[in-house]
């Protein structure tokens, strides 16, 4: 079988695949370490027989003490209703811990009289941001894009949002912050001048763990952007320099919408069956 290599440089990475004469990859090597990863194994030894070459005619070849290793791409189990994240509503984590251990209607009272924040009044406000943005992003639909909401992670944390569709994956955290004036900075937000809170390198270190997962999965490569959307905020004010988190006000998320040109309608639907696979992210 006669295979193309082409050579992919995009996100810190540096690939040669291997292709199939209509442009499917079944296998791709790591420039920098020499590894690599088969992704059809009836194609295993051309596979391996055509990255090898190309990669000891590269100007930095590998070195030759040092055997390439070679790993198949993982395969998720089939979809089971009980592992369906598709079916999960927007803010249904944080519906789950109101209904496990909100407070009863006694101390909801003590609370109000006193006029004292507690834990669950930061649910419950976070619960009606998620649930309007995840409104918003579900109007996107019509535009050739898919959804999620609140996939859990280890350490009893989720994504807010998911959205999948041509212009890429967005992992998004939603941010309600009623009635305030909010500034983000290159790392950080300070709600009405405020202490600093870190949610932008948050946002991209979910976005980062986000591409692990999918790319575990995926036969290509599955870059993700960052996006935080704030809830009934008076102001917003994002410095120049904030350029790889994006921000929006959760009406601004349709500016998503048009954008194309990332992943193909196959590539889409095979994103998507991975991240609504509960399992997937078992581990993340």
């Amino acid at each position: 079988m006669e295979l193309h290599v082409t050579r992919w440089k995009r996100y810190g990475h540096d690939r040669l695949y291997a292709n199939l004469p209509d442009g499917t990859a079944v296998g791709w090597a790591d420039v920098t370490t020499g590894d690599i990863t088969v992704l059809r194994t009836e194609y295993r030894d051309d596979v391996i027989t055509v990255l090898t070459k190309h990669l000891q005619n590269l100007t930095a070849p590998i070195p030759p003490d040092r055997t390439p290793q070679v790993e198949a791409r993982l395969v998720l189990p089939p979809l089971t209703p009980a592992d369906d994240l598709a079916v999960n509503t927007p803010g249904a984590s944080l519906r789950d811990k109101l209904d496990e251990s909100g407070a009863g209607l006694v101390e909801r009272v003590v609370s109000w009289l006193l006029r004292r924040p507690t834990e669950w009044d930061s649910w419950r406000k976070g619960l009606a941001g998620e649930r309007r943005v995840g409104a918003e992003l579900n109007r996107l639909g019509r535009h050739g894009w898919r959804v999620l909401h609140s996939i859990p992670l280890a350490n009893k944390v989720d994504i807010d949002h998911l959205l999948i569709g041509p212009g890429g994956v967005f992992s998004i955290n939603t941010k309600h912050h009623h009635n305030k004036a909010v500034w983000v900075g290159d790392d950080s937000v300070k709600v009405d001048h405020g202490k600093p809170a870190p949610y932008a390198r948050k946002s991209r270190a979910e976005a980062k763990r986000v591409t692990r997962v999918l790319e575990r999965y995926c036969d290509f490569p599955v870059p993700v952007e960052p996006v935080l959307v704030f809830v009934g905020v008076t102001e917003l004010k994002v410095v120049a320099t904030q350029l790889d988190v994006r921000v929006y006000l959760e009406r601004q998320v349709s500016a998503l919408a048009p954008l194309s040109g990332i992943l193909t309608a196959a590539q889409v639907e095979q994103v998507y069956s991975v991240a609504r696979h509960r399992q997937a992210w078992a581990q993340a």
